[in-house]
């Protein structure tokens, strides 16, 4: 295709289609202004004199390449036609003088002193013309030198320029290719500057909300935290006042049927009962003297609660905690990695009972939410 028809079918801006055709005038210019130096200096390398009679050539070796030369052999030659001319005219003159000499007084030719001076004044204006022709070739030699340089550097400066903006002429229909494509890849609607911006804001609204939420849920599960801790306290507490009472039975040896131990089971059924409405305790069950299981009821965003069981291992005839394990946390995704071996460590049943319900119970309400 060419180029001229590649353009018509692409239309750019103004100042574009401006620089396109100033370029195009500028490079057609060129090629219409018929620079002959490139081949003027392929004319000078490829030029030989003819040969002479003999059918030698005077120039055989001559180096055409440099003008230093071809200047010192013209001068030379010159030089020697000056010789040569200046041998003739002895010669000659030589001639007509035996001539003159020897011939009869009436054939001899009669020279006169007009003639001589005919002959002085056409030789004083041959002179002066030659002087003035030797001026002017000398000063136009000048000239050339002098020129040529400029003259080179010009072409060579416009020659560049018109490369430079047949390059930048096929950088635009290259350019504008490439967007039709990109046009025709990607059709309305495109993502515009206005649009991004007002996408840009929404996210930054959006993140702003989430962070206010993240927040919220923050304070939210640090006081669900608070109020665990407290319960914690407060189900050690009721411990203690079962294990006091369980002490004071035993101690009492009471018959069933004794009116004392009615009210007493009352009220520590009472504080059970208590104490399960306050941690959502389902079931506590011991399993052996050193073992006891804590089932928890954790509100997940489901219609029936989801149950947590907590293993207490204790060391046989201490007190003192020796393992925890755990069931139901994996379906609410809680990992406790090594928070039950710190609390294990410090023999902390409460803390570890009450951080595990922290977990879980986050992880509930987040589900929910």
């Amino acid at each position: 295709m060419h180029k001229s028809q590649r353009r018509s079918s692409y239309s750019g801006t103004p100042e574009q289609e401006k620089l396109l055709k100033a370029a195009e005038s500028l490079k057609a210019q060129s090629d219409s202004a018929n620079l002959q130096l490139l081949r003027n200096v392929s004319d000078f390398k490829s030029w030989k004199l003819k040969a002479n009679e003999n059918g030698a050539d005077d120039t055989d070796d001559l180096d055409p390449k440099d003008p230093a030369i071809v200047a010192a052999d013209v001068a030379a030659q010159i030089s020697f036609l000056r010789k040569l001319k200046f041998q003739y005219l002895e010669q000659n003159a030589k001639d007509r003088y035996v001539k003159s000499i020897v011939s009869d007084i009436d054939d001899a030719p009669i020279v006169t002193a007009d003639d001589n001076k005919t002959l002085l004044a056409s030789n004083a204006a041959k002179k002066e013309k030659l002087k003035v022709t030797k001026s002017a070739l000398a000063e136009m030699q000048h000239d050339i030198r002098t020129l040529s340089p400029l003259v080179e550097k010009d072409y060579r400066k416009v020659h560049d320029m018109t490369s430079h903006a047949a390059q930048q002429a096929q950088k635009i229909i290259d350019t504008r290719l490439a967007l039709a494509r990109l046009r025709k890849t990607h059709p309305h609607p495109r993502l515009t500057i206005p649009l991004a911006d007002q996408k840009l804001i929404d996210q930054v609204t959006q993140m702003q909300e989430l962070s206010d939420e993240l927040n919220a849920l923050s304070e939210s599960a640090q006081a669900i935290k608070d109020q665990v801790k407290k319960d914690a306290l407060e189900l050690e507490a009721r411990r203690a006042e079962r294990a006091e009472v369980e002490r004071a039975v035993k101690a009492t040896r009471v018959d069933e049927d004794d009116g004392k131990l009615v009210p007493l089971y009352e009220w520590y059924t009472a504080s059970v009962s208590l104490h399960r409405s306050i941690n959502d305790l389902h079931k506590s069950y011991a399993a052996s003297e050193n073992e006891l299981q804590l089932t928890y009821n954790i509100e997940a965003g489901q219609a029936t609660p989801h149950h947590v069981t907590i293993t207490l291992i204790f060391a046989p005839d201490t007190r003192q905690l020796a393992a925890v394990q755990t069931t139901g946390l994996e379906e609410l995704g809680v990992e406790l990695g090594d928070l039950i071996d710190a609390h294990v460590q410090v023999n902390d049943v409460q803390g570890v009972v009450a951080a595990i319900l922290s977990r879980a119970r986050t992880r509930g309400v987040s589900s929910a939410a």
